[in-house]
């Protein structure tokens, strides 16, 4: 089982502004709980005890967040010196993670997601990945067209989940996968083509509800789907 985690919660959230102008993104309040309280909470019924927060955008308001609220684990908050990339961020929050000898779920901090991320490291221990991806199909903004073998239409669909999946922001990582993070930069442009090329990253299908808070509408779409989705 993985004890540990990352939570990169560090972006501007440029075009989450104004709400980003007094609080972080990751603070940001989706049907009345924050977007880090949540990812905290799903972290611990998955069996995390600790949780490492990278921190750059207003990081003292959300330090003061984490300390002054009841967590259910235990969370420390790091703020990088100077910015080293979403890579660079993870390996920097991974060294303080309490063993490195041990396996760690990364997330990325504006995401809302509930699937069963215990089947996900199921997933990445049977393949013997040193990293593995979850995977969304996120809902595409258009309404797309059916079309039959003679290009004749056939069906409007609204807003379909994309035939394409995409990174979803969750990872599990082998304890090997600290080291091959760089320094500076991007792991998806760096260790993970690295890695991919090796047959040592897997892809888990994500299978429960995922969106990236990304703007003002995925702020009220999201609230909109949970309030919908509640018996």
């Amino acid at each position: 089982m993985v004890r540990q985690a990352v939570i990169l919660a560090g972006g501007q959230g440029s075009r989450l502004k104004p709400l980003t102008d007094t609080i972080p993104k990751a603070m940001i309040e989706i049907d009345g709980r924050c977007i880090i309280d949540h990812q905290i909470g799903w972290l611990a019924e998955s069996g995390v005890t600790d949780v490492v927060v990278s921190a750059g955008h207003l990081h003292e308001r959300l330090a003061e967040h984490l300390a002054a609220s009841s967590q259910p684990l235990r969370t420390q908050t790091v703020v990088e010196e100077e910015p080293l990339g979403r890579g660079g961020g993870l390996k920097y929050a991974g060294r303080h993670l309490p063993d490195h000898d041990a396996p760690w779920y990364a997330l990325n901090g504006d995401i809302w997601t509930r699937f069963n991320l215990l089947d996900m490291t199921a997933y990445h221990a049977e393949r013997g990945a040193t990293a593995t991806i979850g995977l969304a199909r996120p809902r595409i903004p258009w309404g797309v067209v059916d079309l039959d073998e003679f290009g004749r239409v056939t069906d409007f669909v609204e807003a379909p989940p994309s035939p394409y999946p995409v990174n979803g922001g969750v990872y599990v990582f082998s304890q090997e996968m600290l080291e091959l993070l760089p320094e500076v930069g991007d792991h998806e442009r760096a260790t993970f083509p690295m890695l991919a090329k090796q047959r040592r990253l897997a892809g888990y299908p994500i299978e429960g509800y995922w969106r990236a808070i990304d703007t003002a509408k995925d702020v009220s779409e999201a609230a909109k789907e949970l309030r919908s989705s509640q018996p």
